[in-house]
């Protein structure tokens, strides 16, 4: 009898230890798991959609649990990603790129927004076009879509960065230094843009006269596409629909999306004037098809190339290796 009791309860003990093993979920089925795909972003009202589709149930609809965190520090979202804390980012994508040429692979599955005014260049007066630039101290952050937006306009009035002093700092810091009157240009977005312009100058000119350039994005790593397409699948289609939602109820959406960001409504309604949001259709049109691929691929070899000639990829890259088009499909 201490026999039979023995082994049943030696089978009851290795049972309970393999139930403990093994986490539930962890394991994807058919491209899907009952794990939440795990988004960063940092505050900023192009990332708005994404709370907008959590919060109107559309990833629930679509089969998929989102969970977004914010994290301002691009280092810090950085590490979370390549430490398998979070599946996908938003964020530019020439950050995408500086991502994939890294030790990062990630692809980009669905374009959020084109700053459409929303960042620019901010001058002091007597500064009237690019070349009187030349000699003068323009801060914006080095290594980041507004120095690519900085060279961009330099090489435009025939100048490069050798022409001008560098302060380097973040967007906004670089805003707040010029409303100060620390620095005689500054590369920043909305609300520095306007506040800056208010205290100590003009804005020589914004994303509305370069379209195409900085374009906010979703990306995943490669091994969640891989493992969980069918969850990535159901992550586009939800945002699809919430973007239609959007076009059909701007004013609870733009609500909805202020207060996920935890933006002041007014503010962010301010700032929305400088973005245009892509919509399913706008999705499908820039990602193109397989024989006539659409304008995203020359905005993301744009930024390959620049990071190129900054010797910041690691590894040689296409914008085949970057954009994945399928799940739209």
């Amino acid at each position: 009898m201490k026999k039979w009791l023995l082994i049943a309860c030696s089978l009851m003990l290795l049972i309970t230890l393999t139930a403990c093993g093994k986490k539930e979920g962890s394991i994807p089925v058919n491209g899907k798991s009952s794990e939440p795909l795990k988004v960063t972003l940092p505050t900023w009202t192009g990332y708005g959609p994404l709370f907008l589709a959590k919060e109107k149930g559309f990833f629930e609809k679509n089969g998929v649990d989102v969970e977004l965190s914010i994290v301002e520090g691009l280092g810090e979202r950085k590490a979370a990603l390549a430490g398998g804390k979070i599946d996908g980012m938003a964020t530019a994508l020439d950050v995408q790129v500086t991502l994939a040429g890294g030790d990062i692979p990630v692809q980009v599955v669905w374009l959020l927004d084109d700053s459409y005014g929303g960042d620019g260049i901010l001058v002091k007066d007597g500064i009237n076009e690019v070349k009187d630039l030349k000699g003068k101290k323009v801060a914006f952050e080095v290594g980041s879509t507004s120095q690519m937006l900085a060279v961009t306009v330099l090489e435009q009035g025939g100048l490069t960065e050798d022409d001008v002093t560098v302060v380097q700092m973040s967007a906004g810091d670089a805003g707040a230094a010029f409303a100060a009157g620390k620095v005689d240009a500054a590369v920043t977005w909305e609300p520095w843009l306007t506040k800056g312009a208010q205290a100590n100058g003009k804005v020589l000119l914004t994303t509305k006269d370069l379209p195409g350039i900085i374009v906010d994005t979703v990306a995943f790593k490669e091994d969640v596409i891989k493992n969980r397409p069918e969850d990535v699948k159901a992550f586009v289609k939800a945002m699809g629909e919430a973007m239609a939602y959007w076009k059909e109820n701007e004013k609870e959406a733009n609500e909805i999306m202020a207060k996920g960001l935890k933006i002041d409504l007014a503010e962010f309604e301010a700032t929305v004037t400088g973005l245009k949001f892509f919509t399913k259709e706008d999705n499908e049109s820039l990602f193109g098809t397989e024989s006539e691929k659409g304008s995203i691929y020359q905005s993301t070899e744009n930024a390959i190339q620049f990071y190129k000639g900054q010797k910041m990829l690691e590894k040689d890259l296409k914008a085949d290796d970057v954009i994945n088009s399928s799940f739209l499909k």
